[in-house]
């Protein structure tokens, strides 16, 4: 018995599987880090470029 959990201990099929399930865990975890720290002043920078948009008169042209 003791044995065999040696041999399932060091066993290492699995390995690769559980290395890109933590590295794709640590870049969805990266992303949405970055989406709570950058959603404030992108929301900022949406408002002051639609305040901007707003404002500008759009003349219209005649190829008469």
């Amino acid at each position: 018995m003791l044995i065999r959990l040696q041999e399932i201990w060091r066993d290492e099929g699995g390995a690769v599987t559980v290395d890109w399930v933590v590295l794709t865990a640590g870049v969805v975890g990266l992303g949405a880090l970055m989406y709570f720290y950058l959603e404030e002043p992108i929301q900022n920078i949406d408002e002051s470029t639609g305040q901007a948009l707003a404002g500008v008169e759009v003349q219209e042209i005649s190829f008469d």
